[in-house]
């Protein structure tokens, strides 16, 4: 009886173990798969505990950030053309539109001017040299005095009347020569006196210009065709008789663009009244005349074209470039989200034929 109640329960809880060993046999399978499923999702290496979107939201952030950079090298290539052609416009404006430029060169000794006077009929007095703006008291006025001026009288048809009438009616223009100062460190002056008996005119003045070279004048072969040359190029003032004008001359040089040069000269004039002193003043008029040089600088003005090519073909190469940089990272970028795109669908495809 004891042995068969012995037998009986050694035969239960045997089974009891073999259920027992069963249930831990299958709980092993179930956390097996699990993990063969977690490895799946996760093949890079994810711990088992973590979510299976995290790798899918890091690869959506990956693609907005190339998106985003795309655009943004796509704005930097839009810049970059347009300044390209903002650069072109400002190159042809510059070619167009040069700049002047004006500099001074400092002398202490000029080419001496030629200063031609028209008198009519004027009388040249006397005509000196002074230095350092010292011009004695006048003596002996009306009558001529010394001419210590190296002059020259010349005649030549009119540049500005009909040739035919010229050559018709013999209209010649006679015109007196005189060599200007040339020392402008001590100030040089020459100081000139005319005299007019006579004049039917209700105002009197005498006419002059000046030209750049006196010594140009005198080596010149043909003097007439000289002067009606610098009649034609340079312009004319005047000075009134009863004062004394004070002409102080600067010289301008203007380069041309074909290498050529041409000279100007501008001119400040001071006008003093002039008090007849004499002990019978009578009808004639008394004309006085100064010149000299306003500063030893002579200005020289230019025009320079500030467009300059290397600076552009710099400037177009280093644009290019940034294009070429720009459109060979937006062609990575996209090569890139492409092959992300195709990975992402081939990890979700090996997932989805694992579960099934």
């Amino acid at each position: 009886m004891l042995h068969r109640e012995g037998s009986a329960s050694y035969q239960e809880l045997n089974e009891d173990v073999e259920q027992g060993t069963e249930n831990s046999a299958s709980v092993e399978a179930r956390k097996e798969e699990e993990e063969n499923i977690g490895s799946i999702i996760l093949p890079d290496g994810e711990s088992g505990t973590s979510s299976p979107s995290v790798p899918f939201i890091k690869s959506c952030l990956k693609n907005v950030f190339a998106v985003i950079l795309l655009f943004i090298y796509l704005l930097l290539m839009a810049v970059a053309v347009f300044l390209v052609y903002q650069t072109s416009v400002d190159f042809r404006e510059k070619l167009k539109h040069p700049v002047m430029s004006v500099s001074y060169k400092e002398v202490s000794l000029y080419d001496a001017p030629g200063i031609a006077f028209y008198p009519g009929k004027a009388q040249l007095l006397s005509c000196k040299h002074h230095y350092y703006d010292q011009i004695p008291p006048l003596v002996n006025l009306g009558q001529p005095g010394e001419i210590e001026c190296t002059t020259q009288k010349i005649s030549y048809a009119d540049p500005f009347t009909n040739q035919t009438m010229v050559i018709i009616k013999k209209i010649e223009k006679y015109a007196l020569i005189v060599q200007g100062p040339r020392d402008v460190r001590k100030r040089e002056l020459v100081f000139l006196q005319f005299h007019l008996n006579e004049t039917d005119q209700d105002f009197s003045a005498i006419d002059y210009l000046l030209f750049s070279s006196f010594q140009e004048f005198l080596s010149s072969p043909e003097k007439a065709n000289f002067m009606k040359d610098c009649e034609s190029s340079y312009s004319s003032w005047k000075f009134s008789g009863g004062f004394r004008t004070w002409v102080k001359m600067s010289l301008v040089k203007t380069k041309e663009e074909d290498g050529s040069e041409t000279v100007e000269f501008k001119q400040e004039t001071s006008v003093v009244n002039y008090i007849d002193k004499r002990p019978k003043p009578g009808s004639d008029q008394l004309f006085f005349v100064v010149f000299e040089w306003k500063d030893p600088l002579i200005q020289t003005v230019q025009d320079i074209v500030t467009a300059n090519p290397w600076n552009m073909i710099a400037l177009l190469c280093g644009i290019f470039l940034a294009l070429f940089k720009a459109a060979d990272f937006a062609k990575l970028s996209i090569k890139w989200m492409i092959k992300i795109r195709k990975r992402h669908l081939k990890r979700q495809s090996q997932a989805m034929n694992r579960i099934t």
